[in-house]
């Protein structure tokens, strides 16, 4: 007993440590040479695909300044065009469409390649803890995830596609076979004795046209039996064929058979409006983020002002408390107010460091490893200055701006065109399989005078045996493996062959509920196009109107701030001369810092208004200066806008 618990405890160990010598499937490596062992081996290697780098930009690193980072807008969406992962993920998307073009080009069916956009991590709210969900939320994935089931809306409904790669096939056989036979009349044995080796290749290749075509060569080495009544012994046969195959129905014609190829073209620019759609959406982004913590630190500001006039208020009333001009009981409301005011900093503070760290988040690649980022206070150096007038523009006019600019209608129009061009195939289906087929062969056969002797006989009787001479077969088949080459290139025993096969579903449902299904879909797609052009003009006209409306908040927001600071001035002078009262000043006070607050956020909602109306009508990139060129290498040529802190 002791013995197996001994035995259990050995065995659980071992599955135990069996994890440590488990070996960590090394990354896919490519391979790059040269030569001309390269040269006929690249397309079995695989290519070398780039790496990618996750250190960032030094544009960073040369914005910061005795451990402030002075932010200007510009450089904040450069940062984002150069480091943020949602952009270098993107990137990857039109290669990953060349990649389906390849093949397309092969005759292969299409992978379906995710074009789905990152919106971005949302902005910080207010709280201890408020911000730690925002670092990480973002709308819509970011994924680049190919599907299992490849090419499933393109290509597994319609008419095969041929293969369009040259095939080049070969195999060798060797056999060796004993047969026992009742009757020696044909062979001169009882058992019957082959032995040969066979070799055969050739190449294959399909044709958009629906043509099929084979150049083969089989070859039979060596062929030996042992039958005395064979006239060679050993033999060599070769056959040279060629045929071809072509569709006349079901899979005839290039447009038919090309579609895949079509619609892969399309898909690499669907792939750059996709990449385009994703700068935008980043740099909307980007946007968000940063006048989002220029109006943080605004509302900071507010809140800190309100606690030095708080802090202000109480020392004088603790003053008056001294020399008994005031009670100190009177004096509890005023420490109060400046505890909540300093409670309101701290929050607001907290606010501002967790829209610095999503900021940098959006803005780096490993920013968080890199402790001098980290530890850097964001100084945003531009302020929203709002016009002093709107740009009015009939909304017929900014409704025909946006769609001739949004990337979203120029990709619903590619994919309508896509099914259509899918559709071909669907349709091609319906027809009845009809081909011809056409075969040229030519045969060769050489050999040596077989050396077993032959039998004499007289009368039904064998009387001797003889040897056969090369006078008794004919000439023209002795040789070798030369022999029988000249005998097929010079066609001495042609074969042809032609046919034609008809195949016809009776009753083809599955074809025709392929070709209702798709041609439903369609009509799918042209709704959903419609409804994608009333939301445009939809979103443009609500988008005017938001900004009308947050412009006149915005005003109004100026002038009350302004009549409640000067009613608070005039409710301090009254409270100094001793007609008003404490609990009258506080309660002007926390209004004036809610006009102020409510003036920072009416301007921020301007802001966020000015660029909804940019990003509906299709402006964005051109409003902030990206450059997609640029943006799509990761790469922005412009300088930083350093900006050198003034010394107090």
């Amino acid at each position: 007993m002791s013995r197996l618990k001994s035995s259990i405890a050995v065995g659980l160990c071992f599955v135990i440590s069996l994890p440590v010598f488990a070996q960590q499937t090394p990354e896919p490596q490519g391979y790059t040479g040269s030569g001309f062992f390269y040269s006929i081996t690249r397309n079995y290697r695989p290519r070398a695909v780039a790496n990618i780098s996750f250190e960032d930009s030094p544009r960073m690193e040369r914005l910061i300044r005795a451990g402030r980072i002075y932010l200007s807008l510009r450089d904040a969406i450069a940062l984002a065009l150069e480091n943020n992962l949602d952009l270098e993920n993107a990137r990857l998307t039109p290669k990953l469409q060349d990649t389906n073009l390849m093949r397309a080009s092969a005759g292969q069916l299409l992978r379906n390649v995710s074009s789905s956009i990152s919106a971005g991590p949302s902005s910080a709210s207010l709280g201890v803890l408020a911000g730690a969900n925002s670092l990480g939320s973002t709308t819509g994935g970011s994924g680049g995830t190919t599907s299992v089931l490849s090419g499933l809306n393109v290509q597994l409904a319609g008419s095969s596609i041929p293969n369009l790669d040259p095939t080049f096939f070969i195999g060798q056989q060797f056999q060796h076979q004993t047969t026992p036979l009742t009757s020696t009349f044909t062979t001169g044995t009882n058992f019957l004795v082959t032995s040969y080796n066979s070799v055969n290749y050739g190449v294959q290749k399909g044709f958009l046209t629906g043509t099929s075509t084979t150049l083969s060569m089989s070859n039979t080495l060596g062929y030996k039996q042992n039958s005395p009544n064979n006239d060679f012994n050993p033999v060599t046969q070769g056959t040279l064929s060629f045929s071809v195959s072509q569709n006349l129905l079901n899979g005839f014609g290039k447009k038919v058979n090309g579609r895949a190829i079509r619609v892969a073209k399309n898909q690499l620019h669907v792939a750059d409006l996709t990449f385009q759609q994703q700068v935008i959406a980043t740099v909307n982004n980007v946007v968000g983020l940063y006048w989002d913590l220029v109006a943080f630190n605004e509302s900071l500001a507010v809140r800190q002002h309100t606690l030095a006039l708080n802090t202000e208020l109480f020392n004088d009333n603790k003053r008056r408390v001294e020399l008994g001009a005031l009670a100190e009981i009177d004096n509890v409301q005023a420490e109060a107010e400046m505890k909540a005011s300093q409670q309101d900093v701290v929050t607001v503070e907290t606010q501002v460091l967790q829209q610095e760290m999503i900021l940098k988040g959006v803005l780096t690649r490993n920013g968080f490893q890199n402790p001098l980022v980290v530890e850097s206070r964001i100084v945003p150096t531009d302020h929203f200055a709002v016009p002093p007038v709107d740009a009015i523009q009939p909304v017929q006019d900014l409704v025909s701006e946006a769609l001739q600019k949004r990337p979203e209608l120029e990709q619903s129009r590619i994919g309508l065109e896509d099914s259509r061009i899918s559709m071909l195939g669907t349709k091609n289906n319906l027809l009845p399989t009809l081909s011809v087929t056409a075969g040229l062969s030519n045969s060769g056969l050489a050999g040596s005078v077989n050396n077993q002797l032959v039998p004499i006989t007289v009368s039904g009787q064998t009387v001797g045996y003889r040897q056969r001479t090369p006078a008794d077969v004919n000439g023209f088949f002795l040789g070798g493996y030369g022999t029988m080459l000249n005998q097929l290139f010079s066609r001495n025993f042609p074969n042809y062959n032609a046919g034609i096969s008809l195949t016809v579903p009776l009753r083809n449902r599955a074809n025709q509920a392929d070709l209702i299904t798709d041609e439903l879909n369609y009509r799918q797609a042209q709704i959903q196009d419609k409804q994608l052009q009333n939301n445009i003009k939809l979103n443009v006209i609500n988008a005017q109107t938001a900004l009308r409306q947050a412009r006149a908040a915005l005003e109004n927001a100026i002038v009350a701030r302004q009549l409640q600071e000067r009613t608070l001035t005039g409710e301090k002078r009254k409270y100094e001369l001793g007609s008003s009262s404490l609990f009258t000043v506080v309660q002007v006070q926390r209004d004036t810092t809610t006009r102020e607050l409510a003036e920072v956020e009416a301007r921020s909602q301007y802001i966020k208004a000015r660029t909804a109306l940019d990003n509906v009508l299709g402006r964005t990139l051109s409003v902030q200066a990206v450059d997609i060129v640029q943006a799509k290498s990761g790469v922005i040529g412009r300088e930083p806008d350093l900006v050198v802190p003034v010394s107090k």
